[in-house]
């Protein structure tokens, strides 16, 4: 009878996670990837998300006492780890732990966003804000269309002047401008339209800081002819005029190094 692994729970391993309780589930998260639809499948995940409850609620509790019940964080924290359960790939070859804690921390960051302040206020702030809010409605009674000033509200309110005016930057804080939104005096573009986009030269420092050990190992010639093609942009035949050997021996010279610092670069992150 074939082994899906149903009744095998995970077991704690000593080291291999941050967290020292961290389950090994390692082995059941190979099972899950090859198991098709189905009871069984259902509930070895549900296993999983069982054993990994408990880190899901460490970070739940990082996030109390920031207007939102503990109980609630914990809902929402589960859910991410459900998530992580559902799409953790252990063919790419980290952990799971490694993915679920991003994972379950923003999903809480999420819930935040969506449900309450768009951005974080302290309470004294919050406070500011109520405060001010309640006075710009009572002065509004009395000076009807126009907005009471900076002194008048203070006046009403007791408070500072520079209190009264954290308290007026806070009352933008519950909702985020669109980016769809044209800016004020605008020419018919969203503001998505200034943003500006990723540079795709960025995807090559990584490429650069891998390879510059093993560059570091070629000889002296291989590195000039590297350097000259592909930071110089110069040809084949420059190249080859200008170190006096055939532009076929540049040709091979340059397929060997670009193989053979392919294979080490593979060879130290593989």
């Amino acid at each position: 009878m074939r082994d899906t692994g149903r009744n095998q729970h995970p077991h704690p391993r000593p080291h291999p996670h941050p967290h020292h309780d961290a389950p090994d589930t390692a082995d059941a998260f190979e099972r899950l990837s090859r198991m098709p639809d189905g009871p069984e499948r259902r509930e070895l995940r549900d296993e999983l998300v069982r054993a990994w409850l408990p880190m899901a609620e460490r970070i739940a509790v990082r996030f109390r006492g920031r207007g939102e019940t503990l109980e609630d964080l914990r809902q929402v924290a589960a859910l991410g780890l459900v998530k992580a359960v559902d799409h953790y790939d252990p063919a790419r070859g980290h952990a799971f732990e490694a993915y679920a804690v991003p994972t379950v921390t923003g999903e809480v960051k999420r819930h935040f966003r969506d449900h309450l302040w768009t951005l974080h206020v302290p309470r004294r702030v919050q406070e500011l804000r109520n405060r001010v809010r309640r006075a710009v409605a009572e002065l509004a009674q009395s000076t009807p269309g126009r907005f009471p000033t900076v002194a008048e509200i203070a006046a009403h309110t007791g408070l500072e002047e520079g209190e009264v005016r954290a308290g007026l930057e806070a009352l933008d804080c519950f909702t985020a401008l669109s980016l769809d939104a044209e800016p004020a005096g605008g020419d018919g573009h969203s503001l998505a339209d200034t943003l500006g986009g990723t540079d795709p030269r960025f995807d090559t420092v990584v490429d650069l800081a891998a390879v510059r050990p093993c560059l570091r190992a070629l000889p002296e010639r291989e590195r000039t002819i590297l350097y000259l093609r592909f930071y110089r942009g110069m040809t084949q035949r420059r190249i080859a005029q200008q170190l006096g050997i055939s532009q076929m021996h540049v040709s091979r010279l340059l397929t060997g190094c670009c193989a053979r610092l392919r294979a080490e670069v593979l060879a130290e992150t593989g």
